[in-house]
């Protein structure tokens, strides 16, 4: 066994988890699971193997930028409740 239940307790007390004993025993027994599977995949030889981050090839979906006209500040204000000059009005929130 590569975890212990004391292990468990001390990984559910950092969680702040209320575990009974029925759980820590099940617990206790799938992270020696996980722990036993990750000690075969490190008997893996990766040499030719290249890091990913994704298991799959990511493209970027963003549009290409393109450069375009803007509003105007009048055409950005013309909804505004309270405009000042070239700028929105808001209402002061700090006293």
């Amino acid at each position: 066994m590569k975890i212990t239940r004391a292990e468990v307790e001390h990984v559910g007390r950092l969680a702040r988890l209320a575990l009974t004993d029925k759980e820590l025993d099940s617990l206790t027994h799938e992270m020696d699971a996980i722990l036993d599977y990750v000690e075969q995949l490190k008997a893996l030889n990766t040499d030719g193997i290249v890091p990913t981050a994704h298991a799959v090839p990511m493209e970027n979906a963003f549009r290409t930028d393109e450069i375009k006209t803007s509003f105007t500040p009048e055409q950005a204000l013309s909804n505004a409740p309270d405009a000042a000059e070239s700028a929105f009005r808001v209402r002061r929130v700090i006293e």
